[in-house]
């Protein structure tokens, strides 16, 4: 036993990583398995008290362990999903503090990268420069930074910041689409179909351009992600007037079992609600 703690304490010396952080990457792994669990949940009440109340177990990880990528992007993702199912519904401006969070810490692990920590206060052009040297590896963080902001930005269309931000984070979910169309459930997808339904004509949105985009996602997951429906309706349907087809993709969400996604069952269960708010939300939108 003395043997093993001996080498224990010099793989921890040799690897620059202290005990500390040893403990804490050893507990990340652990919470992993937490995401995972998360993920299956269906009773949204036991999800969103389980989530609030790890948010600061996580961030208090990153403390300990500020380098950490794996845990960075897990508390993005964790303030991030928090903010999308259990917030932004209820308490948009609560929400808006939590996406820039949730921002904040998918950019601590962009700005890992020598060349787009140089070029983050720069033009769109050389930000986009530097975003193109991310590859494969970097996805997540690509995916989870963008996917934050413009939670933010959507929640914050007043704000004449929101248009500025746009254009960095077009680029951010463009890397994404380019590196894995698929990745979390083809969301980049999403994201574009959005961006091109909420603009008006004038302003230059595009709304068969928005559909073109709701409907490869559909064709990607098999149309077993609802959240695409939500979106779907929310973006293109609402936006063009189209009542028949608002109908149809929340009736959609409604008659679809939560267990049609293994594994995202909660994504499915928080589609379900925000089908029912669209769905009491259709005389004023009509």
């Amino acid at each position: 036993m003395k043997k093993h703690f001996t080498i224990l304490i010099l793989s921890l010396i040799l690897s620059g990583c202290s005990l500390n952080q040893f403990i804490i990457r050893q507990t990340g792994t652990i919470l992993e398995y937490g995401i995972e669990a998360m993920y299956e949940e269906t009773d949204l009440v036991l999800a969103e008290q389980a989530l609030a109340g790890n948010l600061k177990l996580l961030e208090g990880m990153t403390k300990g362990d500020p380098e950490n990528k794996k845990l960075l992007l897990m508390t993005a993702q964790a303030y991030a999903g928090y903010a999308l199912g259990f917030v932004e519904d209820s308490a948009p401006e609560r929400a808006k503090v939590l996406y820039l969070r949730a921002r904040d810490f998918g950019l601590r692990v962009l700005r890992m990268n020598d060349s787009f920590r140089a070029a983050e206060n720069k033009p769109v052009a050389e930000w986009e420069t530097a975003v193109k040297q991310f590859d494969t590896d970097d996805v997540d963080a690509l995916f989870w930074t963008a996917f934050s902001w413009a939670g933010w930005i959507n929640l914050s269309l007043d704000n004449p910041r929101a248009f500025i931000d746009l254009a960095k984070v077009q680029v951010l979910m463009q890397r994404v689409l380019e590196l894995n169309e698929s990745y979390f459930h083809g969301a980049a997808d999403l994201f574009f179909g959005s961006i091109w339904g909420t603009r008006p004509r004038m302003l230059g949105g595009d709304p068969e351009k928005a559909k073109k985009y709701f409907e490869r996602n559909l064709e990607i997951t098999g149309g077993n992600f609802l959240l695409t429906y939500i979106y779907y309706a929310k973006y293109y349907a609402a936006k063009t007037l189209d009542e028949e087809k608002f109908d149809e993709l929340i009736k959609k969400v409604e008659n679809t079992p939560v267990d049609v996604l293994p594994g995202y069952q909660l994504l499915n269960a928080i589609a379900k609600r925000k089908a029912a708010l669209l769905k009491e939300q259709r005389e004023e939108i009509f």
